[in-house]
């Protein structure tokens, strides 16, 4: 059997189904068994573990990841976001694997309008270091203390002034009868290595593999492709109204009078295109989604 060249880290949790559906698409296929933290993949140079995201920095960070999906988050929290070389960003704002925020909130009749308001008070968060860096660089001096979860009812019940919690819309904050002063930061899953991978010929080659093809899945999620019939008289009114990631493909058809045209185009826009298309004449609109767009 094939060693495998690269031992990946997907995080366990919120992540791990968004993590999993987006390989598939990108080519590979995990298979996840019960109990089991090491599902296989239908790569013989990849080794698959779920880990918890707040532990595979440290992984990969100490060599014993190659490779892994973490928060920038967690990171920092750890202390690892110095040692690790980041490959790139997994972003995509309409799934779960998008951009989150950490803020910093209080009750929503308190007092409190500022961060310097709470010098001297009570705050609770799970991100303790990072919550202390940011307000060691306001030169606020405040007691931050580790929250062991529901941090929003921390504030509720009078055990913190203030929390510093993450949220991707507040509304679960607000909910909550909690208000928003400030954003301690904004984060993002990031593909990461470590220096001797990178250095590792083949490794690096992996890597740069499977970074290409997640980065053209996510690319894929944002759009579709579209085909047609167009009268030829109406070509240049057509083409001038579709977006294209260079030009659309024209291709002649059987009878002069028509032509085939195709391209890609953001999802958002085609509910818009497809009347427009058709008051040209367009016929026989075709749309499909695409896995991958490099």
């Amino acid at each position: 059997m094939q060693k495998p060249i690269i031992k990946l880290g997907i995080p366990k949790g919120s992540l791990e189904e968004t993590t999993i559906t987006l390989f598939e698409q990108a080519g590979w296929k995990i298979s996840r068994h019960s109990r089991n933290y090491f599902p296989e993949i239908n790569d013989p140079e990849i080794s698959v573990s779920i880990c918890r995201v707040q532990e595979i920095g440290s992984y990969v960070q100490d060599g014993i990841m190659d490779l892994g999906i973490a928060g920038q988050d967690w990171l920092i929290e750890r202390g690892v976001d110095k040692g690790l070389r980041q490959i790139s960003r997994l972003v995509y704002s309409k799934v779960s694997m998008k951009p989150c925020r950490w803020v910093l909130a209080v009750a929503g009749n308190s007092p409190f309008k500022t961060p310097e308001d709470l010098r001297g008070k009570r705050v609770a968060t799970e991100l303790v270091n990072m919550t202390r860096g940011y307000f060691s660089r306001k030169a606020i001096d405040c007691e931050v203390f580790y929250s062991w979860g529901a941090t929003e009812a921390k504030v509720v019940e009078g055990l913190a002034d203030g929390i510093v919690e993450v949220t991707e819309t507040g509304s679960t904050i607000r909910a909550q009868g909690l208000r928003i002063i400030d954003e301690v930061m904004e984060s993002c899953p990031v593909l990461i290595t470590n220096e001797e991978a990178w250095d590792d010929p083949a490794k690096r080659s992996k890597i740069e593999q499977i970074n290409l093809l997640l980065q053209g899945a996510l690319k894929a999620q944002s759009l579709v492709a579209i085909k047609m019939n167009a009268p030829a008289e109406k070509l240049d009114a057509i083409l001038e109204m579709l977006p294209a990631l260079n030009s659309p493909t024209v291709s002649p058809l059987r009878i002069p009078q028509w032509l085939s045209v195709e391209t890609v185009v953001d999802v958002n826009l085609v509910r818009d295109l497809i009347p427009r298309l058709c008051s040209l004449g367009a016929e026989g609109i075709i749309e499909y989604a695409l896995n991958k767009v490099i």
